[in-house]
């Protein structure tokens, strides 16, 4: 056996060969340390940084929940004639999710947004759809970025109801208001999912007999695919990953306009919606073979 091996044939380190005292000196730093503050000051801004962070994941998934239940109430609007009261209780709803941002936008108040936007990203495009949902629904067009932001200023003298009149960050300041702007990328990928709600809109408008409602569905989908067709490629990677969804809901929907158009006067209204679902299986069945 090697001189170099202790009597359990392992190798012996070289800081055994240092005296015991010698190897036990770094245990007593001094905490009063220049080095040690400022590790300790890196930890507890870490520490706090993590924890907002977390609340952040949370609310955001509050803004989802409470985004997707709103989408949910407005596609009653084609089966039931009260149209004003439905869309007031939407408004009620979405007032809340704006609470929830306003929490966002205080935790934000003194961060950069871009370092915290993957934890709020999903939450803030559910709620561009269904804010572009109910908009669609009363105006059939498009809301913009603009206008979206707007709703998005908060104040303390409303007790966080919005606040319409834009202001500069220094102004916000001083007057004690907070705001939260919607990136164009969560607009993007907010209205490219509003296409897929708009595709369920037109199906279940037939079904009920209403044979306006996906023409003006199908118009609005191809000028929101071309839109969509200009960025192509170059855009975010989300984007272009959400154009395929969005061609499929406008061939859906493309494909219920043939359908009333050709055959409308032959098939009775009752049994249109019975016809689209199976028209709609049979592109799923074509795509997925392709």
């Amino acid at each position: 056996m090697s001189s170099k091996e202790g009597s359990g044939g392992f190798r012996k380190r070289k800081h055994d060969n240092f005296p015991h005292n010698q190897r036990r000196e770094g245990k007593d730093v001094n905490s009063s340390s220049p080095v040690m503050l400022a590790f300790k000051s890196f930890q507890q801004e870490l520490d706090a940084r993590h924890d907002k962070y977390e609340r952040l994941v949370k609310l955001s998934r509050d803004i989802t929940v409470e985004s997707k239940r709103t989408i949910f109430l407005l596609h009653r609007i084609t089966s039931a004639p009260d149209m004003e009261e439905i869309l007031t209780e939407s408004e009620v709803k979405l007032d809340g999710v704006r609470q929830k941002i306003l929490q966002v936008a205080q935790e934000l108040s003194v961060e950069d947004m871009h370092q915290f936007h993957r934890a709020i990203t999903t939450g803030l495009q559910e709620y561009v759809e269904a804010v572009s949902f109910q908009h669609f629904i009363k105006t059939r067009s498009l809301i913009s970025m603009d206008e979206i932001n707007k709703q998005l200023i908060f104040s303390t003298e409303d007790n966080g109801k919005e606040n319409k009149t834009p202001s500069s960050d220094a102004q916000d300041k001083q007057c004690g208001t907070w705001r939260l702007r919607i990136t164009p990328v969560d607009y993007l990928l907010g209205v490219a999912d509003l296409t897929g709600e708009l595709m369920r809109m037109c199906i279940n408008s037939v079904g009920n007999g209403d044979i306006d409602t996906p023409f003006e569905v199908s118009q609005f989908l191809r000028q929101v695919y071309d839109g969509f067709s200009f960025i192509g490629n170059t855009g975010p990677y989300e984007v272009s990953k959400k154009l395929y969804t969005l061609k499929q809901s406008l061939a859906k929907v493309e494909n219920a306009c043939y359908a009333l158009k050709v055959r409308g006067s032959e098939i009775p209204k009752h049994m249109l919606a019975d016809v689209f679902s199976v028209k709609t299986e049979m592109i799923d069945q074509e795509e997925g073979i392709s």
